[in-house]
């Protein structure tokens, strides 16, 4: 059974800088794409960034372009996101989310597994 575990949200300054985690436990990394997706409070859920099954795809959300790095190790099975530039807009819970031999979908759908989210918090 594929699980996917985040961790490394928190409260931070505008300005400062998180680097979230996703482990995804019970099959191999590289079988999968996977992109980080938020929702912030009264907001639906929105793109933040995906991954090919290789690194040679990414690609970004407009809002979060030169800001944001999604990277990945397969041999770790995890996928980061780098966030640097933090802007109180950036607070929501933020999810990880694998799709099985994608390549990269900026929407929802294709993203079979998804995890239970982690807070961050950019204060002003």
């Amino acid at each position: 059974q594929v699980q996917l575990v985040e961790s490394g949200g928190g409260l931070v300054q505008a300005g400062g800088s998180l680097r979230l985690s996703c482990v995804l436990f019970g099959s191999t990394l590289r079988d999968y794409a996977m992109a980080w997706f938020r929702q912030a409070p009264g907001k639906e859920r929105e793109f933040v960034s995906a991954i090919g099954r290789n690194e040679g795809f990414t690609t970004y959300a407009d809002s979060v372009e030169d800001r944001f790095v999604i990277s990945r190790d397969n041999n770790v099975n995890t996928v980061y996101l780098q966030m640097n530039s933090l802007k109180p807009e950036d607070t929501a819970v933020y999810y990880c989310a694998a799709d099985f031999n994608g390549y990269g979908s900026i929407v929802s759908w294709p993203y079979e597994y998804w995890g239970q989210g982690t807070q961050v918090t950019v204060s002003s």
